[in-house]
């Protein structure tokens, strides 16, 4: 176990990767909410897509992989942004209904609402693709077992990647002793808080790991939320061997309570952000759980212009690998947000 100073360098490093990322993000955010205005040729089909929220780095770019396959496919996007509130995400839903796109993928903020929302796009006729987020319910559906009523689900394995973050923790805990661990969760509501904690737990003890969870906060998926969150736990609980963060926003703010406290707990992450791969290039972050979310917007568009071209594929479970990366192997994972 090592303490993680914050050299000047890295501090400036994360600055300008992080600038540089939520630049990135404005524009994203900018095109996407554009789209609609955007003329597309005469007679494209118009195809939607309902965001979680597009403040969110991870979910701006799949609404960027989104738009850009449908441009490449000459078609327009319609992109709605829920800003993180069901009500909204609903309203949302209705209307791109009542617009008739020729298709909708909805990025399901609660997955239980959600099979409402499908069940009201099948009766008015509107192919429905579910990206990012299962819909079901969690605890009782698994990530491949698409629900029906969608033409397909593009999305990462949540369990797996949650498997391959324990596996990835466990190559960095001592064998000798029982590790103490702690959780920091997503927003409630979101599938996959369950599915990746699940995950990881079973990740653990495939390699054989003694643990202890000795905490599980919410950080709700930003920096400032997994800093908080840590520098909560580490109060209660100084020892702490290893922090599981369920996404690489909520790592970087964890980072930083961690270096705060002189602690020299182990830090993981989930998702492959860019900032997040310059933090373990410079030793500050151990690892991530390698995502790449315009590919899932991309995937999505596909799978729902062939159910409209009457093309489906009898493949509903889309997907992509999700390798773990440390320091060793990061440049394996290019950041796509």
């Amino acid at each position: 176990m090592r303490h993680r100073p914050l050299p000047l360098l890295f501090a400036a490093l994360v600055t300008i990767v992080a600038a540089a990322s939520l630049a990135a993000v404005r524009q994203s955010v900018h095109r996407t909410e554009a789209r609609p205005a955007v003329a597309a040729p005469a007679g494209a089909p118009r195809y939607g897509l309902s965001n979680v929220g597009l403040s969110f780095p991870f979910a701006a770019a799949i609404a960027k992989g989104f738009a850009d396959a449908a441009d490449r496919a000459g078609a327009s996007a319609v992109i709605l942004d829920a800003q993180a509130d069901v009500q909204k995400q609903a309203n949302d839903v209705d209307d791109l209904i009542a617009q008739r796109v020729a298709g909708m993928a909805i990025m399901p903020l609660d997955s239980v609402v959600a099979q409402g929302w499908v069940a009201r796009a099948g009766r008015a006729g509107v192919p429905v693709a579910a990206v990012a987020a299962i819909v079901g319910n969690p605890r009782e559906r698994a990530a491949k077992d698409v629900f029906p009523g969608l033409v397909a689900l593009a999305s990462q394995d949540e369990v797996a990647a949650g498997e391959a973050a324990g596996e990835l923790a466990a190559s960095l805990l001592s064998k000798s002793r029982e590790a103490r661990i702690a959780i920091i969760e997503g927003a409630p509501g979101f599938p996959e808080v369950e599915q990746r904690a699940r995950g990881f737990r079973q990740g653990l003890a495939r390699a054989g790991v003694r643990y202890r969870v000795l905490a599980s906060q919410p950080g709700n998926w930003t920096s400032e939320g997994g800093e908080a969150a840590c520098q909560n736990i580490l109060a209660a609980h100084a020892g702490v061997d290893l922090f599981f963060n369920e996404a690489d926003d909520m790592v970087i703010g964890c980072a930083r309570a961690v270096r705060a406290a002189g602690s020299r707990a182990r830090l993981i992450g989930v998702g492959g952000s860019k900032l997040a791969i310059a933090s373990i290039k410079a030793g500050a972050v151990d690892g991530t759980v390698c995502f790449k979310p315009e590919a899932l917007g991309a995937l999505a568009f596909e799978a729902l212009h062939a159910a409209a071209s009457g093309k489906q594929s009898a493949t509903r479970f889309l997907t992509y690998p999700i390798p773990a990366v440390t320091r060793s192997n990061v440049d394996q994972c290019v950041g796509q947000w």
